[in-house]
Protein backbone atom coordinates (compact mmCIF):
# COMPACT_ATOMS: atom_id res chain seq x y z
CA UNK A 1 0.00 0.00 0.00
CA UNK A 2 0.71 3.56 -0.18
CA UNK A 3 1.69 5.11 2.72
CA UNK A 4 1.23 8.82 3.56
CA UNK A 5 4.70 10.92 3.68
CA UNK A 6 5.80 14.10 4.50
CA UNK A 7 7.19 16.42 1.48
CA UNK A 8 9.82 18.73 1.72
CA UNK A 9 10.32 22.25 -0.33
CA UNK A 10 12.32 25.22 -0.04
CA UNK A 11 9.80 26.60 3.44
CA UNK A 12 10.42 22.96 5.29
CA UNK A 13 8.60 20.03 5.57
CA UNK A 14 4.69 19.63 4.49
CA UNK A 15 2.68 16.83 6.19
CA UNK A 16 0.60 14.78 3.78
CA UNK A 17 -2.47 14.42 5.85
CA UNK A 18 -2.86 17.69 7.11
CA UNK A 19 -1.01 19.68 4.56
CA UNK A 20 0.52 22.13 7.32
CA UNK A 21 4.22 23.12 7.45
CA UNK A 22 5.56 20.92 9.96
CA UNK A 23 8.79 20.36 11.82
CA UNK A 24 9.60 16.87 12.31
CA UNK A 25 11.98 15.82 15.16
CA UNK A 26 14.30 13.49 13.62
CA UNK A 27 13.88 10.01 11.59
CA UNK A 28 12.70 8.15 14.89
CA UNK A 29 9.13 6.75 15.24
CA UNK A 30 8.64 8.78 18.26
CA UNK A 31 8.03 12.28 15.91
CA UNK A 32 4.37 13.40 15.00
CA UNK A 33 2.41 16.28 12.62
CA UNK A 34 1.54 18.53 15.72
CA UNK A 35 -1.27 19.52 14.07
CA UNK A 36 -3.01 16.38 12.79
CA UNK A 37 -0.50 14.05 15.45
CA UNK A 38 0.05 11.70 12.84
CA UNK A 39 3.13 9.47 13.75
CA UNK A 40 5.64 9.31 11.33
CA UNK A 41 7.84 5.76 10.56
CA UNK A 42 10.80 5.46 9.10
CA UNK A 43 11.93 2.16 6.66
CA UNK A 44 15.34 1.98 7.31
CA UNK A 45 18.07 0.45 5.04
CA UNK A 46 16.56 1.76 2.06
CA UNK A 47 17.70 0.11 -1.38
CA UNK A 48 17.99 -3.55 -2.26
CA UNK A 49 16.90 -4.10 1.15
CA UNK A 50 14.16 -1.29 1.22
CA UNK A 51 11.22 -4.22 1.88
CA UNK A 52 13.14 -6.54 4.51
CA UNK A 53 13.73 -4.20 7.17
CA UNK A 54 10.88 -2.59 9.13
CA UNK A 55 11.08 0.33 10.78
CA UNK A 56 11.31 2.98 13.99
CA UNK A 57 7.13 2.81 14.48
CA UNK A 58 4.90 4.14 17.25
CA UNK A 59 2.29 1.93 18.85
CA UNK A 60 0.35 5.47 19.68
CA UNK A 61 -0.07 8.98 19.16
CA UNK A 62 2.16 10.97 21.60
CA UNK A 63 4.08 14.44 21.65
CA UNK A 64 7.51 14.41 20.09
CA UNK A 65 10.63 12.97 21.43
CA UNK A 66 11.08 14.99 24.96
CA UNK A 67 14.91 13.98 24.58
CA UNK A 68 16.01 15.71 21.84
CA UNK A 69 13.43 17.46 20.15
CA UNK A 70 12.64 19.36 23.54
CA UNK A 71 16.34 20.12 24.50
CA UNK A 72 16.94 23.85 24.08
CA UNK A 73 20.82 23.26 23.88
CA UNK A 74 22.82 20.26 23.60
CA UNK A 75 26.67 20.16 23.96
CA UNK A 76 27.52 16.48 24.87
CA UNK A 77 26.92 15.00 20.82
CA UNK A 78 30.33 14.56 19.16
CA UNK A 79 31.41 17.06 16.39
CA UNK A 80 29.13 19.43 17.58
CA UNK A 81 30.44 22.21 20.24
CA UNK A 82 26.55 22.96 20.43
CA UNK A 83 22.83 23.07 19.05
CA UNK A 84 19.50 22.81 20.10
CA UNK A 85 17.66 19.34 19.84
CA UNK A 86 15.23 20.67 17.32
CA UNK A 87 18.48 21.38 14.72
CA UNK A 88 20.27 17.92 15.84
CA UNK A 89 17.00 16.19 15.31
CA UNK A 90 16.58 18.15 11.90
CA UNK A 91 20.20 17.17 10.74
CA UNK A 92 18.78 13.46 11.72
CA UNK A 93 15.60 13.31 8.79
CA UNK A 94 17.77 15.34 6.33
CA UNK A 95 20.87 12.85 6.47
CA UNK A 96 17.67 9.87 6.24
CA UNK A 97 15.54 11.54 3.29
CA UNK A 98 18.72 12.07 1.49
CA UNK A 99 20.00 8.53 1.70
CA UNK A 100 17.06 7.73 0.51
CA UNK A 101 15.05 6.47 3.43
CA UNK A 102 10.81 6.15 2.96
CA UNK A 103 9.18 8.15 5.42
CA UNK A 104 5.21 7.73 6.18
CA UNK A 105 2.42 8.87 8.29
CA UNK A 106 1.14 6.08 10.07
CA UNK A 107 -0.31 5.07 13.56
CA UNK A 108 1.02 1.41 14.68
CA UNK A 109 -1.77 -0.37 16.40
CA UNK A 110 -0.18 -3.71 16.55
CA UNK A 111 3.03 -5.76 15.36
CA UNK A 112 2.63 -9.00 14.27
CA UNK A 113 5.10 -12.06 14.46
CA UNK A 114 5.09 -14.74 11.84
CA UNK A 115 8.34 -16.28 12.51
CA UNK A 116 9.49 -15.95 8.98
CA UNK A 117 7.97 -12.40 8.43
CA UNK A 118 6.42 -9.71 11.04
CA UNK A 119 3.35 -8.08 10.10
CA UNK A 120 3.05 -4.40 11.01
CA UNK A 121 -0.78 -3.10 11.65
CA UNK A 122 -1.33 0.60 11.27
CA UNK A 123 -4.51 2.63 10.86
CA UNK A 124 -3.51 2.80 6.92
CA UNK A 125 -3.46 -1.11 6.18
CA UNK A 126 -0.23 -3.55 7.20
CA UNK A 127 3.02 -3.56 6.53
CA UNK A 128 5.16 -7.39 6.22
CA UNK A 129 9.19 -7.03 7.11
CA UNK A 130 12.21 -9.56 8.02
CA UNK A 131 12.73 -7.49 10.85
CA UNK A 132 11.68 -4.52 12.80
CA UNK A 133 13.50 -2.60 14.83
CA UNK A 134 11.19 -1.01 17.91
CA UNK A 135 11.93 2.47 19.20
CA UNK A 136 9.23 4.09 20.64
CA UNK A 137 11.20 6.19 23.22
CA UNK A 138 9.59 7.63 26.13
CA UNK A 139 7.16 10.37 27.03
CA UNK A 140 6.27 13.14 30.08
CA UNK A 141 5.34 11.56 33.23
CA UNK A 142 2.26 13.90 34.10
CA UNK A 143 1.25 15.35 37.50
CA UNK A 144 -2.02 12.59 38.15
CA UNK A 145 -3.94 15.86 39.37
CA UNK A 146 -7.23 16.33 37.74
CA UNK A 147 -7.67 18.08 35.10
CA UNK A 148 -4.25 18.28 34.52
CA UNK A 149 -4.71 17.29 30.70
CA UNK A 150 -7.62 19.67 30.55
CA UNK A 151 -4.65 22.38 30.02
CA UNK A 152 -1.83 21.06 28.05
CA UNK A 153 -0.77 23.47 25.59
CA UNK A 154 -3.31 26.05 27.27
CA UNK A 155 -1.45 26.66 30.84
CA UNK A 156 1.09 23.70 30.73
CA UNK A 157 3.94 22.96 28.86
CA UNK A 158 6.82 20.15 28.42
CA UNK A 159 8.83 22.25 26.79
CA UNK A 160 10.45 25.72 27.46
CA UNK A 161 11.95 26.35 24.29
CA UNK A 162 9.12 25.33 22.42
CA UNK A 163 6.49 27.40 24.46
CA UNK A 164 8.80 30.17 26.28
CA UNK A 165 7.81 32.96 24.12
CA UNK A 166 4.69 32.84 24.78
CA UNK A 167 5.24 33.71 28.63
CA UNK A 168 7.28 36.43 28.04
CA UNK A 169 7.35 39.17 30.73
CA UNK A 170 4.93 36.58 32.36
CA UNK A 171 5.28 34.75 35.75
CA UNK A 172 5.68 30.79 34.97
CA UNK A 173 6.03 27.94 37.48
CA UNK A 174 8.82 24.97 36.85
CA UNK A 175 7.71 21.58 38.44
CA UNK A 176 11.08 19.30 38.88
CA UNK A 177 14.45 19.33 40.33
CA UNK A 178 16.78 17.48 38.12
CA UNK A 179 18.82 19.02 34.89
CA UNK A 180 15.70 18.83 32.61
CA UNK A 181 13.42 20.91 35.13
CA UNK A 182 16.79 23.35 35.69
CA UNK A 183 17.55 23.38 31.98
CA UNK A 184 13.91 24.56 31.59
CA UNK A 185 13.82 26.68 34.36
CA UNK A 186 17.25 28.58 33.21
CA UNK A 187 15.60 29.52 29.73
CA UNK A 188 12.45 30.73 31.02
CA UNK A 189 14.13 32.77 33.27
CA UNK A 190 15.61 34.29 30.88
CA UNK A 191 12.43 36.11 29.15
CA UNK A 192 9.80 35.71 31.93
CA UNK A 193 8.81 38.01 34.65
CA UNK A 194 9.29 35.73 37.21
CA UNK A 195 10.29 31.84 37.70
CA UNK A 196 9.50 29.72 40.18
CA UNK A 197 11.06 25.82 40.78
CA UNK A 198 8.71 23.52 42.77
CA UNK A 199 10.62 20.41 43.81
CA UNK A 200 9.02 17.31 45.98
CA UNK A 201 12.65 16.39 47.63
CA UNK A 202 14.19 19.12 50.09
CA UNK A 203 17.00 19.34 47.17
CA UNK A 204 17.42 20.22 43.70
CA UNK A 205 19.38 16.73 41.83
CA UNK A 206 20.18 18.08 39.24
CA UNK A 207 24.04 19.85 38.28
CA UNK A 208 24.97 21.80 41.05
CA UNK A 209 26.49 24.57 38.11
CA UNK A 210 22.98 24.65 36.68
CA UNK A 211 21.51 25.60 40.24
CA UNK A 212 24.19 27.87 40.99
CA UNK A 213 23.35 29.95 37.35
CA UNK A 214 19.67 29.78 38.68
CA UNK A 215 20.27 30.99 42.09
CA UNK A 216 22.09 33.93 40.79
CA UNK A 217 19.36 35.35 38.76
CA UNK A 218 16.80 37.76 40.88
CA UNK A 219 13.78 36.30 38.83
CA UNK A 220 14.19 32.78 40.44
CA UNK A 221 12.72 31.37 43.20
CA UNK A 222 12.91 27.78 44.80
CA UNK A 223 10.37 26.08 47.07
CA UNK A 224 11.12 22.78 47.90
CA UNK A 225 9.96 19.48 50.09
CA UNK A 226 6.02 20.78 47.75
CA UNK A 227 4.32 18.78 45.53
CA UNK A 228 1.38 20.11 43.46
CA UNK A 229 -1.87 19.44 44.72
CA UNK A 230 -4.44 20.96 42.11
CA UNK A 231 -4.50 23.41 39.34
CA UNK A 232 -6.29 26.84 39.58
CA UNK A 233 -9.05 27.90 36.94
CA UNK A 234 -11.15 30.60 36.46
CA UNK A 235 -13.75 29.79 33.08
CA UNK A 236 -11.72 26.98 32.20
CA UNK A 237 -8.26 29.17 32.06
CA UNK A 238 -5.00 28.34 33.85
CA UNK A 239 -4.33 30.73 36.89
CA UNK A 240 -1.98 28.53 38.63
CA UNK A 241 -1.42 25.44 41.17
CA UNK A 242 -1.98 24.97 44.73
CA UNK A 243 1.08 23.48 46.18
CA UNK A 244 1.30 21.26 49.35
CA UNK A 245 4.10 21.05 51.77
CA UNK A 246 5.16 16.95 51.68
CA UNK A 247 6.42 17.59 55.29
CA UNK A 248 3.65 19.36 56.81
CA UNK A 249 1.10 19.23 54.30
CA UNK A 250 0.29 22.39 54.70
CA UNK A 251 -1.18 24.23 51.46
CA UNK A 252 -1.02 27.32 49.45
CA UNK A 253 -1.71 28.78 45.90
CA UNK A 254 0.97 30.02 43.61
CA UNK A 255 -0.28 31.93 41.00
CA UNK A 256 1.03 32.15 37.95
CA UNK A 257 0.64 32.08 34.14
CA UNK A 258 1.65 28.60 32.85
CA UNK A 259 3.39 25.26 34.64
CA UNK A 260 6.33 23.55 32.68
CA UNK A 261 6.40 19.94 34.14
CA UNK A 262 9.57 17.84 34.03
CA UNK A 263 9.70 15.39 36.62
CA UNK A 264 10.37 12.30 34.39
CA UNK A 265 9.95 10.16 31.38
CA UNK A 266 7.92 7.14 31.26
CA UNK A 267 7.92 4.32 28.37
CA UNK A 268 5.25 3.53 26.24
CA UNK A 269 6.24 -0.06 25.41
CA UNK A 270 3.12 -1.79 26.65
CA UNK A 271 1.60 -2.49 23.10
CA UNK A 272 5.23 -4.49 22.43
CA UNK A 273 5.39 -6.53 25.13
CA UNK A 274 3.99 -9.59 23.48
CA UNK A 275 7.45 -9.48 21.56
CA UNK A 276 9.71 -8.31 24.00
CA UNK A 277 9.32 -8.57 27.82
CA UNK A 278 9.54 -5.53 30.06
CA UNK A 279 10.97 -4.86 33.31
CA UNK A 280 9.50 -3.60 36.46
CA UNK A 281 9.40 0.04 34.74
CA UNK A 282 8.09 -0.49 31.96
CA UNK A 283 11.18 -0.30 29.57
CA UNK A 284 12.23 -3.47 27.02
CA UNK A 285 14.45 -5.69 29.06
CA UNK A 286 17.25 -6.08 26.51
CA UNK A 287 20.81 -6.14 27.08
CA UNK A 288 23.75 -3.82 24.73
CA UNK A 289 22.56 -6.17 21.70
CA UNK A 290 19.70 -4.72 21.53
CA UNK A 291 17.68 -8.19 21.06
CA UNK A 292 14.13 -9.62 22.04
CA UNK A 293 12.65 -12.86 22.94
CA UNK A 294 11.19 -12.30 19.65
CA UNK A 295 13.81 -13.27 16.54
CA UNK A 296 13.91 -10.09 14.28
CA UNK A 297 12.40 -7.92 16.73
CA UNK A 298 15.26 -5.38 18.13
CA UNK A 299 14.87 -2.15 20.18
CA UNK A 300 16.93 0.29 20.76
CA UNK A 301 16.85 3.98 22.49
CA UNK A 302 15.77 5.27 25.78
CA UNK A 303 13.09 2.86 25.65
CA UNK A 304 15.31 0.00 26.65
CA UNK A 305 16.57 -0.81 29.95
CA UNK A 306 20.19 0.66 30.52
CA UNK A 307 21.73 2.97 33.17
CA UNK A 308 22.67 5.97 31.06
CA UNK A 309 19.94 7.47 28.52
CA UNK A 310 21.33 10.32 26.43
CA UNK A 311 21.23 10.70 23.04
CA UNK A 312 24.55 9.32 22.19
CA UNK A 313 23.75 6.36 23.63
CA UNK A 314 20.74 6.18 21.47
CA UNK A 315 22.18 6.65 18.76
CA UNK A 316 24.34 3.92 19.26
CA UNK A 317 21.84 1.71 20.02
CA UNK A 318 20.06 2.58 16.68
CA UNK A 319 23.88 1.27 15.15
CA UNK A 320 23.65 -1.58 16.84
CA UNK A 321 20.18 -2.69 16.40
CA UNK A 322 20.21 -1.74 12.84
CA UNK A 323 23.60 -3.94 12.37
CA UNK A 324 21.61 -6.86 13.77
CA UNK A 325 18.90 -6.72 11.79
CA UNK A 326 20.40 -6.67 8.77
CA UNK A 327 22.94 -9.87 9.98
CA UNK A 328 19.37 -11.60 10.57
CA UNK A 329 18.28 -11.08 7.29
CA UNK A 330 21.55 -12.28 5.62
CA UNK A 331 21.33 -15.60 8.19
CA UNK A 332 17.98 -15.90 7.33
Amino acid sequence: MESKRFTKNDSGFICAHCGKKVEPLGYSSRNHCPFCLWSIHVDVNPGDRANECGGLLEPIRTEPDPKKGYSPKIENYPGYAQMSGNELADKMIDQALGLGADVGLEEVLEIRDNGATKTVVTDEGEHEAKTVIIATGVKHRMLGVEGEHDFVGDGISFCAVCDGAFYTGKEVAVIGGGNSALQEAVLLSETSKKVTVVQNLAFMTGEAKLVEILEARENVEFIVSHVVDSIIADNGEFKGIVIKNDETGEKRELLCDGMFVAIGLIPANKPFESLAALNDWGYFDSTEDCTTKTAGVFVAGDCRSKRIRQITTATADGAVAALAACRYIDDN
